[in-house]
Protein backbone atom coordinates (compact mmCIF):
# COMPACT_ATOMS: atom_id res chain seq x y z
CA UNK A 1 0.00 0.00 0.00
CA UNK A 2 1.42 3.21 -0.72
CA UNK A 3 0.80 6.78 1.24
CA UNK A 4 -2.96 8.39 0.73
CA UNK A 5 -1.31 11.85 -0.99
CA UNK A 6 -3.81 14.69 -2.05
CA UNK A 7 -2.68 17.19 -4.32
CA UNK A 8 -4.82 19.85 -5.13
CA UNK A 9 -8.50 18.31 -5.18
CA UNK A 10 -6.45 14.78 -6.96
CA UNK A 11 -6.07 11.38 -5.03
CA UNK A 12 -3.75 9.04 -5.26
CA UNK A 13 -1.26 6.71 -3.59
CA UNK A 14 2.25 7.63 -3.73
CA UNK A 15 4.27 4.26 -4.08
CA UNK A 16 8.32 3.25 -3.97
CA UNK A 17 7.83 2.97 -8.00
CA UNK A 18 6.71 6.76 -8.06
CA UNK A 19 9.81 9.37 -8.95
CA UNK A 20 11.11 10.89 -5.99
CA UNK A 21 11.63 14.98 -5.58
CA UNK A 22 15.23 14.20 -5.96
CA UNK A 23 14.78 12.78 -8.60
CA UNK A 24 12.69 15.49 -10.51
CA UNK A 25 15.46 17.84 -9.10
CA UNK A 26 18.36 16.09 -11.24
CA UNK A 27 16.61 17.00 -14.14
CA UNK A 28 16.09 20.69 -13.70
CA UNK A 29 19.47 20.82 -14.65
CA UNK A 30 19.64 18.72 -17.79
CA UNK A 31 18.15 19.53 -21.11
CA UNK A 32 18.13 19.17 -24.75
CA UNK A 33 21.83 20.21 -25.74
CA UNK A 34 21.23 19.03 -29.22
CA UNK A 35 18.75 21.68 -30.21
CA UNK A 36 20.78 24.05 -28.11
CA UNK A 37 24.08 23.07 -29.87
CA UNK A 38 22.95 23.17 -33.12
CA UNK A 39 21.49 26.91 -32.50
CA UNK A 40 24.10 28.44 -31.23
CA UNK A 41 26.12 27.40 -33.91
CA UNK A 42 23.97 28.79 -36.33
CA UNK A 43 22.44 31.63 -34.93
CA UNK A 44 24.32 32.38 -31.51
CA UNK A 45 22.43 33.78 -28.23
CA UNK A 46 21.55 36.83 -30.03
CA UNK A 47 19.65 36.10 -32.51
CA UNK A 48 16.65 38.21 -33.27
CA UNK A 49 14.42 38.79 -36.09
CA UNK A 50 11.73 36.33 -38.11
CA UNK A 51 14.13 33.67 -39.82
CA UNK A 52 12.70 30.14 -39.72
CA UNK A 53 14.80 28.20 -37.44
CA UNK A 54 13.77 24.62 -39.41
CA UNK A 55 14.86 25.77 -43.00
CA UNK A 56 18.12 26.67 -41.10
CA UNK A 57 18.84 23.20 -40.18
CA UNK A 58 17.56 22.00 -43.14
CA UNK A 59 20.13 24.01 -44.81
CA UNK A 60 23.18 23.74 -42.86
CA UNK A 61 22.38 19.91 -41.98
CA UNK A 62 25.18 18.89 -44.40
CA UNK A 63 27.91 21.25 -43.74
CA UNK A 64 27.80 21.37 -39.81
CA UNK A 65 28.15 17.77 -38.36
CA UNK A 66 26.35 19.51 -35.27
CA UNK A 67 23.64 20.17 -36.77
CA UNK A 68 23.66 17.11 -39.41
CA UNK A 69 22.92 15.01 -36.07
CA UNK A 70 20.17 17.19 -35.20
CA UNK A 71 18.69 16.46 -38.49
CA UNK A 72 19.13 12.54 -38.15
CA UNK A 73 17.58 12.52 -34.90
CA UNK A 74 14.37 14.30 -35.64
CA UNK A 75 14.19 12.82 -39.24
CA UNK A 76 14.97 9.07 -37.13
CA UNK A 77 11.49 7.09 -36.62
CA UNK A 78 12.48 4.47 -33.24
CA UNK A 79 11.76 1.56 -33.29
CA UNK A 80 8.66 1.72 -30.72
CA UNK A 81 6.59 4.07 -32.94
CA UNK A 82 3.62 1.73 -34.37
CA UNK A 83 1.49 4.60 -36.67
CA UNK A 84 -1.47 2.35 -36.61
CA UNK A 85 -1.42 3.18 -32.98
CA UNK A 86 -0.64 6.57 -33.26
CA UNK A 87 -3.10 7.66 -35.79
CA UNK A 88 -5.90 5.90 -33.23
CA UNK A 89 -4.35 8.00 -30.55
CA UNK A 90 -4.85 11.34 -32.89
CA UNK A 91 -8.33 10.51 -33.74
CA UNK A 92 -9.49 10.50 -29.51
CA UNK A 93 -8.77 14.36 -29.47
CA UNK A 94 -11.46 15.31 -31.98
CA UNK A 95 -13.88 12.18 -31.15
CA UNK A 96 -14.20 14.72 -27.29
CA UNK A 97 -13.56 17.60 -29.43
CA UNK A 98 -15.41 20.36 -27.50
CA UNK A 99 -13.68 18.88 -24.16
CA UNK A 100 -9.80 18.50 -25.27
CA UNK A 101 -10.00 22.50 -26.51
CA UNK A 102 -12.00 23.29 -22.97
CA UNK A 103 -9.22 21.20 -21.25
CA UNK A 104 -6.36 22.74 -22.86
CA UNK A 105 -6.76 26.09 -21.99
CA UNK A 106 -8.36 25.89 -18.83
CA UNK A 107 -6.70 23.23 -17.52
CA UNK A 108 -3.61 22.32 -18.92
CA UNK A 109 -2.55 26.11 -19.87
CA UNK A 110 -4.05 28.04 -16.98
CA UNK A 111 -3.99 25.56 -14.57
CA UNK A 112 0.09 24.80 -15.87
CA UNK A 113 0.59 28.42 -14.51
CA UNK A 114 0.77 26.60 -10.80
CA UNK A 115 4.47 25.94 -11.92
CA UNK A 116 5.65 28.83 -10.35
CA UNK A 117 9.78 27.95 -10.94
CA UNK A 118 8.62 26.87 -14.73
CA UNK A 119 6.30 30.44 -14.83
CA UNK A 120 9.52 32.38 -14.42
CA UNK A 121 10.83 31.36 -17.66
CA UNK A 122 7.21 32.00 -19.59
CA UNK A 123 7.30 35.44 -17.45
CA UNK A 124 10.33 36.76 -18.85
CA UNK A 125 9.42 35.96 -22.77
CA UNK A 126 6.18 38.30 -22.65
CA UNK A 127 4.65 36.06 -24.87
CA UNK A 128 1.77 35.86 -21.63
CA UNK A 129 0.95 39.82 -21.71
CA UNK A 130 -2.78 40.22 -21.78
CA UNK A 131 -2.72 42.05 -25.11
CA UNK A 132 -0.60 39.17 -27.15
CA UNK A 133 -1.71 36.06 -24.66
CA UNK A 134 -4.61 34.97 -27.70
CA UNK A 135 -2.26 35.20 -30.17
CA UNK A 136 -0.04 32.93 -28.40
CA UNK A 137 -2.46 30.43 -27.44
CA UNK A 138 -3.66 30.09 -30.89
CA UNK A 139 -0.21 29.05 -32.15
CA UNK A 140 -0.27 26.74 -29.35
CA UNK A 141 -3.54 25.25 -30.29
CA UNK A 142 -2.06 25.27 -34.04
CA UNK A 143 0.88 22.98 -33.07
CA UNK A 144 -1.88 20.83 -30.70
CA UNK A 145 -4.13 20.49 -34.23
CA UNK A 146 -1.20 19.57 -35.99
CA UNK A 147 -0.06 16.97 -34.02
CA UNK A 148 -3.51 15.30 -34.48
CA UNK A 149 -4.49 16.46 -37.43
CA UNK A 150 -3.92 13.01 -39.62
CA UNK A 151 -1.17 10.27 -39.58
CA UNK A 152 0.65 12.41 -42.55
CA UNK A 153 0.86 15.19 -40.44
CA UNK A 154 2.81 13.88 -37.79
CA UNK A 155 5.36 12.20 -40.11
CA UNK A 156 8.65 13.52 -41.28
CA UNK A 157 7.82 16.94 -43.15
CA UNK A 158 3.94 16.82 -42.23
CA UNK A 159 2.24 19.60 -40.45
CA UNK A 160 2.57 18.22 -37.16
CA UNK A 161 5.85 17.11 -37.33
CA UNK A 162 7.45 20.41 -38.70
CA UNK A 163 5.61 22.52 -35.97
CA UNK A 164 6.92 20.00 -33.46
CA UNK A 165 10.53 20.77 -34.69
CA UNK A 166 10.13 24.19 -34.71
CA UNK A 167 8.98 24.63 -30.91
CA UNK A 168 11.77 22.46 -29.97
CA UNK A 169 14.08 25.22 -31.65
CA UNK A 170 12.26 27.94 -30.25
CA UNK A 171 12.46 26.38 -27.29
CA UNK A 172 16.39 26.28 -27.99
CA UNK A 173 16.35 30.20 -28.95
CA UNK A 174 14.94 30.99 -25.58
CA UNK A 175 16.97 28.80 -23.64
CA UNK A 176 20.49 29.56 -25.33
CA UNK A 177 19.32 33.61 -24.80
CA UNK A 178 18.25 33.74 -21.14
CA UNK A 179 21.46 32.13 -20.13
CA UNK A 180 23.50 34.31 -22.30
CA UNK A 181 21.34 37.27 -19.87
CA UNK A 182 22.12 35.29 -16.85
CA UNK A 183 25.71 35.30 -17.57
CA UNK A 184 25.62 38.77 -18.35
CA UNK A 185 23.67 39.99 -15.05
CA UNK A 186 23.29 37.23 -12.69
CA UNK A 187 20.35 38.92 -10.72
CA UNK A 188 18.22 38.57 -13.80
CA UNK A 189 17.53 34.56 -13.60
CA UNK A 190 18.98 31.76 -11.16
CA UNK A 191 19.86 29.04 -12.78
CA UNK A 192 20.69 27.36 -9.13
CA UNK A 193 17.08 28.34 -7.66
CA UNK A 194 14.84 27.66 -10.95
CA UNK A 195 17.10 25.16 -12.99
CA UNK A 196 18.35 25.42 -16.52
CA UNK A 197 15.59 27.55 -18.92
CA UNK A 198 13.14 24.96 -20.25
CA UNK A 199 14.96 22.00 -18.88
CA UNK A 200 13.94 18.17 -19.43
CA UNK A 201 11.59 18.37 -16.67
CA UNK A 202 9.81 21.72 -17.82
CA UNK A 203 9.42 19.52 -20.78
CA UNK A 204 8.48 16.42 -19.20
CA UNK A 205 5.59 18.54 -17.65
CA UNK A 206 4.90 20.30 -20.57
CA UNK A 207 3.94 16.61 -22.53
CA UNK A 208 2.21 15.84 -18.84
CA UNK A 209 -0.24 19.06 -19.72
CA UNK A 210 -1.30 17.55 -22.97
CA UNK A 211 -1.22 14.12 -22.72
CA UNK A 212 -1.65 12.32 -18.90
CA UNK A 213 -3.27 15.52 -16.98
CA UNK A 214 -5.77 15.47 -20.23
CA UNK A 215 -6.17 11.53 -19.66
CA UNK A 216 -6.63 11.37 -16.09
CA UNK A 217 -7.73 14.90 -15.55
CA UNK A 218 -9.00 17.33 -18.24
CA UNK A 219 -11.46 14.61 -20.12
CA UNK A 220 -13.00 12.92 -16.18
CA UNK A 221 -13.63 16.18 -14.91
CA UNK A 222 -16.03 16.34 -18.09
CA UNK A 223 -17.56 13.43 -17.66
CA UNK A 224 -15.41 11.24 -20.10
CA UNK A 225 -13.34 8.52 -19.40
CA UNK A 226 -10.94 7.04 -22.09
CA UNK A 227 -10.99 3.39 -22.56
CA UNK A 228 -7.77 1.33 -22.21
CA UNK A 229 -7.05 1.44 -25.77
CA UNK A 230 -7.69 4.53 -26.04
CA UNK A 231 -4.93 5.81 -23.08
CA UNK A 232 -2.64 3.39 -24.42
CA UNK A 233 -2.92 5.04 -28.34
CA UNK A 234 -3.00 8.92 -26.53
CA UNK A 235 0.42 7.76 -24.77
CA UNK A 236 1.95 6.29 -27.35
CA UNK A 237 0.40 9.07 -29.90
CA UNK A 238 2.60 11.93 -27.24
CA UNK A 239 5.88 9.97 -26.73
CA UNK A 240 6.46 10.17 -30.22
CA UNK A 241 5.77 14.23 -30.16
CA UNK A 242 7.93 14.14 -26.94
CA UNK A 243 11.01 12.24 -28.93
CA UNK A 244 10.55 15.08 -31.66
CA UNK A 245 10.49 18.10 -28.90
CA UNK A 246 13.83 16.44 -27.64
CA UNK A 247 12.44 15.17 -24.08
CA UNK A 248 13.02 12.24 -22.15
CA UNK A 249 9.84 9.70 -22.97
CA UNK A 250 10.66 6.43 -21.43
CA UNK A 251 7.79 7.42 -18.65
CA UNK A 252 5.13 7.23 -21.54
CA UNK A 253 6.03 3.61 -22.74
CA UNK A 254 3.15 2.29 -20.01
CA UNK A 255 0.06 4.08 -18.16
CA UNK A 256 1.22 3.48 -15.09
CA UNK A 257 4.91 4.77 -15.60
CA UNK A 258 3.25 8.15 -17.31
CA UNK A 259 0.42 8.54 -14.08
CA UNK A 260 3.16 8.18 -11.61
CA UNK A 261 5.73 10.58 -13.74
CA UNK A 262 1.99 13.18 -13.71
CA UNK A 263 1.33 12.52 -9.96
CA UNK A 264 5.15 12.77 -9.15
CA UNK A 265 5.13 16.59 -10.61
CA UNK A 266 1.57 17.51 -9.33
CA UNK A 267 3.04 16.63 -6.04
CA UNK A 268 6.63 17.93 -6.60
CA UNK A 269 6.03 21.46 -8.86
CA UNK A 270 2.81 22.71 -8.34
CA UNK A 271 3.57 25.93 -6.07
CA UNK A 272 1.93 28.98 -7.59
CA UNK A 273 3.49 32.65 -6.71
CA UNK A 274 2.19 36.20 -7.50
CA UNK A 275 3.44 35.69 -11.18
CA UNK A 276 1.71 32.25 -11.74
CA UNK A 277 -1.31 34.51 -10.59
CA UNK A 278 -0.19 37.11 -13.54
CA UNK A 279 -0.04 34.90 -16.14
CA UNK A 280 -3.22 32.66 -14.98
CA UNK A 281 -5.40 36.27 -15.02
CA UNK A 282 -3.84 37.16 -18.36
CA UNK A 283 -5.02 34.35 -20.14
CA UNK A 284 -9.02 34.51 -18.59
CA UNK A 285 -8.02 38.69 -19.94
CA UNK A 286 -6.85 37.84 -23.11
CA UNK A 287 -9.95 35.36 -24.23
CA UNK A 288 -12.91 37.86 -22.90
CA UNK A 289 -15.12 38.29 -25.01
CA UNK A 290 -13.49 37.21 -28.23
CA UNK A 291 -14.03 34.34 -30.74
CA UNK A 292 -14.90 31.79 -31.13
CA UNK A 293 -16.55 31.47 -27.45
CA UNK A 294 -17.14 34.73 -26.87
CA UNK A 295 -16.91 33.80 -23.13
CA UNK A 296 -17.25 36.05 -19.89
CA UNK A 297 -14.65 36.09 -17.12
CA UNK A 298 -17.14 34.69 -14.78
CA UNK A 299 -17.74 31.94 -17.29
CA UNK A 300 -13.89 31.23 -17.63
CA UNK A 301 -13.90 31.92 -14.00
CA UNK A 302 -16.02 28.78 -13.84
CA UNK A 303 -14.32 26.57 -15.98
CA UNK A 304 -11.20 27.14 -14.49
CA UNK A 305 -12.25 26.60 -10.44
CA UNK A 306 -14.31 23.38 -12.42
CA UNK A 307 -11.23 22.09 -14.41
CA UNK A 308 -8.77 22.60 -11.26
CA UNK A 309 -10.27 22.55 -8.18
CA UNK A 310 -11.28 24.78 -6.16
CA UNK A 311 -8.05 25.15 -4.17
CA UNK A 312 -5.47 25.94 -6.98
CA UNK A 313 -7.83 28.03 -8.92
CA UNK A 314 -8.31 30.20 -5.79
CA UNK A 315 -4.46 30.38 -5.21
CA UNK A 316 -4.09 31.39 -9.06
CA UNK A 317 -6.51 34.51 -7.81
CA UNK A 318 -9.26 33.25 -10.03
CA UNK A 319 -12.56 34.88 -8.43
CA UNK A 320 -15.30 31.80 -6.78
CA UNK A 321 -17.82 31.81 -9.42
CA UNK A 322 -21.65 31.42 -8.68
CA UNK A 323 -23.98 29.22 -8.65
CA UNK A 324 -25.33 30.17 -11.99
CA UNK A 325 -21.66 29.96 -13.68
CA UNK A 326 -21.58 26.88 -11.62
CA UNK A 327 -25.09 25.48 -13.33
CA UNK A 328 -23.63 26.68 -16.90
CA UNK A 329 -20.51 24.85 -16.90
CA UNK A 330 -22.05 21.57 -16.05
CA UNK A 331 -24.57 22.17 -18.92
CA UNK A 332 -21.42 22.24 -21.08
CA UNK A 333 -19.57 19.28 -19.93
CA UNK A 334 -23.06 17.31 -19.96
CA UNK A 335 -23.65 18.01 -23.85
CA UNK A 336 -19.66 17.31 -24.38
CA UNK A 337 -19.89 13.43 -22.47
CA UNK A 338 -23.14 12.70 -24.31
CA UNK A 339 -22.07 13.67 -27.73
CA UNK A 340 -18.57 11.96 -27.13
CA UNK A 341 -20.27 8.96 -25.91
CA UNK A 342 -23.25 8.74 -28.13
CA UNK A 343 -20.72 8.75 -31.38
CA UNK A 344 -18.25 6.90 -30.06
CA UNK A 345 -20.62 4.27 -29.81
CA UNK A 346 -21.09 3.37 -33.36
CA UNK A 347 -18.50 3.43 -35.51
CA UNK A 348 -19.72 5.26 -38.30
CA UNK A 349 -20.64 8.09 -36.16
CA UNK A 350 -17.55 7.47 -34.51
CA UNK A 351 -15.71 8.88 -38.13
CA UNK A 352 -18.22 11.34 -39.51
CA UNK A 353 -17.63 13.22 -35.76
CA UNK A 354 -13.63 12.88 -36.21
CA UNK A 355 -14.03 14.58 -39.32
CA UNK A 356 -16.53 16.98 -38.91
CA UNK A 357 -15.08 18.12 -35.76
CA UNK A 358 -11.65 19.05 -37.21
CA UNK A 359 -13.18 20.46 -40.01
CA UNK A 360 -14.99 22.84 -37.38
CA UNK A 361 -11.91 23.58 -35.13
CA UNK A 362 -9.52 24.14 -37.73
CA UNK A 363 -11.84 26.67 -39.30
CA UNK A 364 -12.42 28.70 -35.98
CA UNK A 365 -8.73 28.71 -34.61
CA UNK A 366 -6.81 28.51 -37.89
CA UNK A 367 -8.35 29.42 -41.17
CA UNK A 368 -11.30 31.69 -40.87
CA UNK A 369 -9.61 35.09 -39.90
CA UNK A 370 -12.58 36.62 -39.95
CA UNK A 371 -14.62 35.02 -36.84
CA UNK A 372 -11.16 35.51 -35.07
CA UNK A 373 -8.83 32.55 -36.18
CA UNK A 374 -5.12 33.31 -36.74
CA UNK A 375 -5.56 33.30 -40.20
CA UNK A 376 -1.83 32.00 -41.12
CA UNK A 377 0.51 28.84 -40.50
CA UNK A 378 2.53 29.64 -37.83
CA UNK A 379 6.42 28.71 -38.03
CA UNK A 380 7.17 29.48 -34.53
CA UNK A 381 9.63 32.11 -35.24
CA UNK A 382 11.74 33.99 -32.07
CA UNK A 383 9.03 36.49 -31.16
CA UNK A 384 9.03 37.16 -27.77
CA UNK A 385 12.88 37.60 -26.72
CA UNK A 386 13.61 38.23 -23.36
CA UNK A 387 15.95 41.28 -22.34
CA UNK A 388 16.82 42.84 -19.36
CA UNK A 389 14.22 45.54 -19.78
CA UNK A 390 11.58 44.04 -20.02
CA UNK A 391 11.83 41.72 -16.82
CA UNK A 392 8.48 40.61 -16.13
CA UNK A 393 5.08 40.33 -17.60
CA UNK A 394 2.49 42.85 -16.23
CA UNK A 395 -0.92 42.19 -15.08
CA UNK A 396 -3.58 43.13 -18.22
CA UNK A 397 -6.86 44.43 -17.70
CA UNK A 398 -10.16 43.48 -20.07
CA UNK A 399 -11.69 46.04 -22.74
CA UNK A 400 -14.66 47.07 -22.22
CA UNK A 401 -15.76 46.14 -25.81
CA UNK A 402 -14.34 42.86 -24.74
CA UNK A 403 -16.80 42.72 -21.80
CA UNK A 404 -19.63 43.78 -23.74
CA UNK A 405 -19.45 41.31 -26.36
CA UNK A 406 -19.13 37.83 -23.83
CA UNK A 407 -22.06 36.05 -22.42
CA UNK A 408 -24.92 34.72 -22.91
CA UNK A 409 -26.70 36.35 -25.43
CA UNK A 410 -23.36 36.29 -27.42
CA UNK A 411 -22.94 33.00 -30.28
CA UNK A 412 -20.23 31.20 -28.23
CA UNK A 413 -19.94 28.68 -25.05
CA UNK A 414 -22.28 30.08 -22.45
CA UNK A 415 -25.26 30.27 -24.86
CA UNK A 416 -24.79 26.78 -25.98
CA UNK A 417 -24.07 25.33 -22.50
CA UNK A 418 -27.85 27.50 -21.38
CA UNK A 419 -29.05 25.89 -24.63
CA UNK A 420 -28.49 22.57 -23.57
CA UNK A 421 -29.43 22.80 -19.91
CA UNK A 422 -32.69 23.73 -21.44
CA UNK A 423 -33.13 21.51 -23.79
CA UNK A 424 -32.08 18.30 -21.53
CA UNK A 425 -34.14 19.96 -18.61
CA UNK A 426 -37.48 19.95 -21.00
CA UNK A 427 -36.67 16.26 -21.91
CA UNK A 428 -36.77 15.23 -18.39
CA UNK A 429 -39.61 17.17 -17.61
CA UNK A 430 -41.72 15.36 -20.51
CA UNK A 431 -40.62 12.41 -19.85
CA UNK A 432 -42.06 12.48 -16.16
CA UNK A 433 -45.28 13.99 -17.68
CA UNK A 434 -45.55 10.68 -19.62
CA UNK A 435 -44.77 8.28 -17.17
CA UNK A 436 -47.21 9.90 -15.04
CA UNK A 437 -49.99 8.71 -17.49
CA UNK A 438 -48.88 5.72 -17.91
Amino acid sequence: MGKSTNIYEYHFERTSQHPTPEDLKRLIFSYDKSASEALHRLVGPQERGHRDLYTLVAEYRKTDSVVGELWIEITTIPEWVNWDQIERGQKIFWRYGGASITALVYLSLLGGMGSGRTVETLDRTGGFDAAVVRRRLLETAQHTLGVHKDLVSLQPGGEGFLASVRVRLLHASVRNRIMQLAKTEPAYYSIEDYGIPINDLDCIGTICIFSTMMIWMGWPRQGIYLRQQEILDYLALWRYVAYLLGTPNDWLSSPESARKMMESILESEIKPTKKSKTLAQNIITGLEGVPPMFASRSYQNALAHWLNGSTLATELGIEKPSFWYKFLTAGQCLLFALDGYIKRSVSSWDERNVKFTRRIIYAALIYDKSKGALGYKAKFPFKWIPDLVRTTTPLGKTSEANIKSSGIFSPGAERVAFITLLVFGLMIGCTFYILSWI
